[in-house]
């Protein structure tokens, strides 16, 4: 494979925060710029940034994965009340992930990334879980409120074409307290069902869903009810004919039986369930850094980013000059991810095996015993393993690389 590979169309990036921006730089540095000709339009979502265009750059960000198809994300800070004084911002600025999973609808599919030299924490598992987790709604577009002492707490709706207003009791506040109140929409619920029973089926593996619904008896058994009817419309038939199968049950139980279960399915979850239930299979799984993330949108636009945090400890000890042994593998595979992606939608094959072969490069690196400190205290015990420092293990991953494309 020669250098200078033509990347087609213009490529969505939206650069973060603290060590995972470090580690960003590095893989375009080292192991992308050197092989690709891309075209950049790139958005500055560090959380200052942000602060300064008042969250514009990020809803600007979105329309622009929206106008080129496919986006590629570093790790963000979500802000809460230390970080606005740390960074001394305006406010607490709602999670950039939140609103670009907004924005694009969809669903985010999250799947765990294997190597051979280090198994899962779960015993039974033998192939990878993947999380179809909702990237609409729940908590992270939703209603809070502090209420000041007690009182009276309604809901009102208008109906937009007219008619008469529906008011409804939420509850009588005795004292002082907080209000969540959450909205989802049949529409984007239709279209996570879709997306799932989509990938299911061309996965050739089977669908887990599971809500709180004997619990909440109109939201959750509404995601329960949407689901049912469009597999019973739509892929009951060709599931079956496939020789897989969906179910729902109670997400106590899907726990349960996740525990036991020995993989390859794919287990569909609401928003905030499948932000949790993803981050535990993925540390389960090796690490946090072990995890590949895709927004599907049914617009067709695809958004590929890290599915962990900022490391803020390791930029904290980076600032001050120490060493760190952080694992890129997260954010390597948003780019490949993005990527082979743009390779298929533009019709150059080049660029998608580009990304096979880095990514084979980044799993040969810690199977020949090479990798960061997080995944030396899992991996099996070789003469062979070392950690390396948080450059080190990408300039590996960079060696590695170099000979796959050269020899």
């Amino acid at each position: 494979m020669s250098q200078n590979i033509k990347v087609k169309t213009t490529v969505v990036e939206m650069d973060g925060d603290e060590m995972t921006r470090v580690m960003w730089q590095m893989v375009k540095d080292k192991l992308l710029l050197p092989y690709l000709e891309m075209d950049i339009d790139y958005y500055d979502l560090h959380v200052k940034h942000r602060d300064d265009t008042d969250d514009q750059v990020t809803f600007d960000a979105a329309r622009a994965v929206m106008k080129y198809g496919v986006g590629i994300k570093c790790a963000t800070i979500t802000p809460n009340e230390d970080r606005v004084r740390e960074y001394h911002l305006k406010k607490a600025w709602k999670s950039p992930n939140g609103t670009i999973r907004a924005m694009l609808d969809g669903t985010v599919f999250r799947k765990p990334i294997l190597v051979n030299n280090i198994k899962p924490g779960v015993s039974a598992w033998k192939k990878p879980i993947t999380i179809g987790r909702h990237a609409y709604g729940d908590v992270y577009d939703n209603f809070e409120m502090n209420i000041p002492g007690a009182g009276k707490l309604e809901v009102v709706f208008t109906p937009a074409g007219g008619g008469k207003p529906e008011t409804a009791l939420v509850k009588e506040f005795p004292s002082a307290g907080v209000i969540q109140i959450n909205h989802n929409l049949e529409q984007s619920i239709l279209s996570f069902a879709r997306a799932c029973f989509t990938f299911a089926l061309a996965e050739k593996i089977d669908l887990w869903f599971s809500t709180k619904d004997t619990i909440s008896k109109k939201y959750d058994a509404g995601f329960r009810d949407i689901f049912e009817r469009e597999f019973a419309k739509n892929w009951k038939d060709k599931f079956s004919g496939a020789g897989i199968e969906y179910f729902f049950t109670l997400i106590d139980d899907a726990v349960a039986r996740i525990m036991k279960t020995e993989g390859g399915i794919l287990w569909a979850l609401k928003n905030y369930d499948g932000d949790v239930m993803s981050d535990m299979i993925a540390s389960a799984s090796g690490s946090l850094a072990m995890m590949t993330s895709v927004l599907v949108s049914p617009n067709g636009w695809f958004e590929y980013e890290a599915a962990h945090g900022t490391v803020q400890k390791h930029y904290y000890k980076h600032l001050k000059g120490e060493e760190t042994s952080s694992n890129s593998m997260a954010l390597i595979f948003a780019w490949t991810g993005g990527l082979r992606k743009r390779g298929e939608l533009d019709g150059t094959p080049e660029v998608a095996a580009f990304a096979d072969t880095l990514e084979q490069a980044a799993l040969e690196t810690i199977e020949g015993g090479v990798m960061t400190g997080d995944l030396l205290a899992l991996a099996e015990k070789r003469p062979s393993n070392r950690k390396v420092n948080t450059e080190g293990f990408i300039d590996a991953i960079a060696e590695t690389l170099k000979k796959k494309l050269h020899g």
